[in-house]
């Protein structure tokens, strides 16, 4: 202990007055008072909350400033850090970090004509392996030059977006052209994969129809009117609205396809957490899975 302590315990614990504790001890009561009034070390404990609001920081930048703090959490503890969801929301509202905000989706939907499929889903929007559920669904997005349709379609095992379109024109093309990525990512063989959908006309229409059959897609639509039919699509279409498009403007077409393209390809599907998938991004989901998936297969074979 130093001296100055000393002198600061021996009044605390025992009351004698810091002026006669200094005279045995031959020091300046000048120079005690001026310890006393030297800025404080920091402790040990808000060193490490200094640190740590300064990586959550890093983290919160990293997700272009969408991520809220039970994602900021997962990134945490994916570098070692032990620390709780409260901590970290608690430090975000401190430093004012605020992630996405949802707006009132804007509906595409317009029922078809044609007999729907039925629901095979049930609002059950999970999966125990890739292609055996899909989704999809189409949003609009604004640009300098009018209007940008996207149409997506989602693995809802590991949320991972297999297949995406875009066009000035939400059509039967437009979602086809989706669904036909999604094929092609995984390899051009899905034969038995549902894919679930609402009763727009594009997904009910001949062409559409033939097209799932072609590929060997089974059909399955929600009810008319019932957003939470098709929750998980729409879900996506908020997410890519609130953590990208929003945040930015497109002068046109072009720029819109090409910025939100690298979106999905360089962000979400790739870094993005999920909590579906474990809190983690959904190629690297699959990956694990499919490798643990394997070692268990071989060590069943040895036994």
């Amino acid at each position: 202990m130093s001296v100055a302590g000393f002198i600061g315990d021996q009044r605390t614990e025992h009351g004698v007055p810091h002026a006669v504790t200094c005279r045995a001890l031959e020091v300046s009561e000048s120079w005690f008072y001026k310890w006393r009034r030297r800025p404080q070390e920091p402790t040990k404990r808000e060193v490490r909350r200094t640190v740590l609001a300064e990586r959550i920081t890093v983290l919160f930048e990293n997700s272009k400033r969408t991520y809220g703090s039970p994602r900021i959490t997962l990134d945490l503890w994916a570098e070692g850090w032990q620390v709780s969801k409260n901590t970290v929301a608690q430090i975000m509202a401190e430093l004012g970090l605020e992630g996405r905000k949802r707006r009132k989706p804007h509906s595409l939907t317009k029922q078809g004509k044609r007999k729907a499929a039925p629901d095979l889903v049930g609002r059950r929007f999970n999966a125990v392996a890739p292609d055996v559920l899909w989704c999809g669904d189409m949003t609009e997005i604004e640009t300098g030059e009018g209007k940008l349709y996207l149409s997506t379609v989602l693995d809802l095992f590991s949320r991972r977006m297999l297949g995406y379109a875009m066009s000035d024109h939400h059509d039967t093309e437009l979602i086809t052209g989706s669904l036909h990525m999604a094929v092609a990512t995984r390899g051009g063989n899905v034969n038995g994969v549902i894919f679930h959908s609402d009763r727009g006309s594009e997904y009910t229409s001949a062409a559409f129809n033939e097209s799932c059959r072609t590929l060997g897609v089974v059909q399955s639509m929600g009810r008319v009117g019932s957003a939470l039919d098709n929750a998980a699509a729409e879900s996506v279409n908020s997410t890519l609205k609130v953590e990208y498009v929003h945040r930015h403007t497109f002068a046109t077409r072009a720029e819109a396809r090409i910025k939100i393209a690298t979106w999905i390809t360089d962000f979400y599907n790739t870094k993005r957490r999920h909590t579906s998938a474990g809190g983690l991004p959904p190629i690297e989901f699959e990956h694990k899975i499919m490798e643990a998936r394997a070692r268990h297969r071989q060590e069943d074979r040895a036994a």
